[in-house]
């Protein structure tokens, strides 16, 4: 009768590790490759159709540095990665940015249009704006519609008093988020920040190349501008935890089939504790 030690000796768990690493970690490095060739572009500007100059790559690559340096993923999160104080900058910004779009598109209704038809064209149009790609891949520019350029400018001005903590709302924010008492940023830096937090909304929403899904794959769910999630995100999902259940199950299967061949190799010599100091 075959032993835990006969079963799995040092040379057959050697091989078990050698085996699982060299897979696991050759499919994370495929998975991060395809990651790093299908993420958004980092634009070298991003600017109205009048021409003005909304953010540069600059702007961006530093406003992240200035995420980084006042705790990054301790303090709200990007994609969804990072801690639970503070909402998803990506998301959060996203939201604001088709609220105020959405409003600033507002015009007269047509003649024999319904207020509720209306909404519907308003809506439409907005997820038109938002999702159409115009980056460029020759300039390496990002343009946006001069009524879209405002409400990233408002936008950007309810982050900047975020974060300079210059008015009773913003302060209340700021507690409401667990933000560091002394950790307020200058105006300067808060802008740059809001370059780094509008990229990364721009890259939840907007399409990738000839696709209909966002660089993140409609994440985060913003019904404004028709984030919802994937067939393939659904069905990814369902797939990973059937199979963490089913790898699981088969593992505690397994165990207990086999503890009474290994119960010698298993049990103390001493045999069971009486009680539990603990």
């Amino acid at each position: 009768m075959k032993s835990y030690q006969t079963t799995f000796s040092i040379k057959r768990l050697w091989i078990i590790l050698s085996v699982g690493m060299v897979v696991m970690f050759g499919i994370l490095l495929l998975l991060g490759q395809q990651i790093y060739q299908q993420a958004p572009p980092i634009p070298e500007a991003v600017k109205s159709q009048s021409g003005e100059t909304l953010f540069t790559r600059a702007d961006i690559e530093t406003g992240q540095n200035i995420w980084q340096s006042i705790g990054g993923m301790e303090q709200g999160s990007i994609w969804g990665h990072g801690s639970y104080l503070a909402p998803d900058w990506s998301a959060d910004w996203l939201h604001r940015e088709a609220e105020a779009l959405l409003a600033l598109s507002a015009t007269p209704l047509p003649a024999g249009v319904s207020p509720t038809q209306a909404e519907a064209m308003r809506k439409a149009a907005l997820q038109e704006e938002m999702r159409r790609n115009s980056y460029d891949p020759a300039s390496g520019a990002i343009t946006v519609s001069d009524t879209r350029a405002r409400a990233i400018r408002q936008v950007q001005q309810h982050f900047v008093s975020l974060y300079d903590g210059g008015d009773p709302a913003s302060l209340k924010l700021r507690r409401d988020y667990a933000f560091p008492v002394y950790g307020e940023l200058s105006a300067a830096e808060a802008r740059q920040l809001t370059a780094f937090y509008f990229w990364t909304a721009w890259g939840a929403t907007t399409d990738r190349p000839d696709q209909t899904i966002t660089y993140t794959s409609n994440w985060p769910h913003e019904p404004l501008v028709g984030n919802s999630p994937t067939t393939g995100t659904l069905l990814w999902s369902l797939a990973s935890v059937i199979l963490l259940l089913a790898a699981a199950g088969a593992l505690i299967a397994y165990y207990a089939k086999q503890f009474d061949v290994w119960r010698g190799d298993i049990l103390p010599e001493g045999g069971m504790a009486t009680s539990d100091l603990l």
